[in-house]
């Protein structure tokens, strides 16, 4: 416990915070308000992840509420999500066309795989996404395969994917791209029906745009 007096432009529970958690913390913070989601699979994402989660999670989910985000603490996953509560987040996201059209068809991809194989990662390339877009909404223009590199460059500031060049490697659709279990949280369809209706409305009109349930960076 510190004897600090407490700091009004910080939270209540700032003071109970030992000095030696409090940049740690405000590192956790930083994450979950400007890129919505923080990794802890390795390194010092590791040591946030297991900080918020067995001593913090209470304290960072009464920071957040205010807001209108929700923590989500996933262990199976080793990851933390400020998920915004849609009928009070102010912080909602707008994605562009070609970036929402893309979250669909990787959100398929990810049920696709998490219902057929006993598996926790989900990749695919990218000339696989490339098709799947394709079939998905053969109506739809493909945005230009030199485009995609922008278009997943905001899904990884967001972490809802990650993606990876192997060795030897020369050609963009040979990258591959790791679906983030945060991906299906930002569309949270209940059922493959809720996304193949959603999917049907951009397949009818090119000119609607989705809100993406994830927060905006700051």
């Amino acid at each position: 416990m510190s004897d600090t007096p407490r700091d009004p432009h910080w939270p209540r529970f700032w003071a109970d915070v030992p000095e030696e958690d409090r940049a740690p913390l405000r590192e956790i913070l930083a994450d979950l308000l400007g890129r919505g989601t923080l990794l802890g699979t390795d390194g010092v994402g590791r040591d946030l992840y297991l900080l918020a989660r067995d001593h913090y999670r209470e304290h960072l989910a009464d920071y957040l509420s205010p807001l209108g985000l929700e923590l989500v603490v996933d262990d199976d996953f080793s990851l933390l999500q400020a998920r915004p509560r849609p009928e009070s987040c102010l912080l909602l996201g707008q994605f562009t066309k070609d970036e929402t059209l893309l979250i669909l068809v990787l959100w398929r991809a990810w049920d696709d795989v998490r219902n057929s194989q006993a598996t926790q990662s989900v990749i695919i390339t990218v000339d696989e996404l490339w098709t799947r877009f394709r079939s998905t909404f053969d109506k739809i223009e493909a945005p230009e395969k030199t485009h995609l590199d922008q278009l997943l460059a905001r899904l990884k500031r967001h972490r809802l994917i990650r993606t990876n060049r192997p060795e030897g490697a020369t050609q963009l659709g040979e990258i591959l791209i790791e679906i983030l279990p945060s991906l299906p949280r930002a569309i949270p369809f209940d059922n493959i029906e809720e996304w193949l209706a959603r999917a049907g409305l951009y397949q009818a009109s090119t000119v609607l745009s989705l809100e993406v349930e994830a927060t905006e960076q700051v």
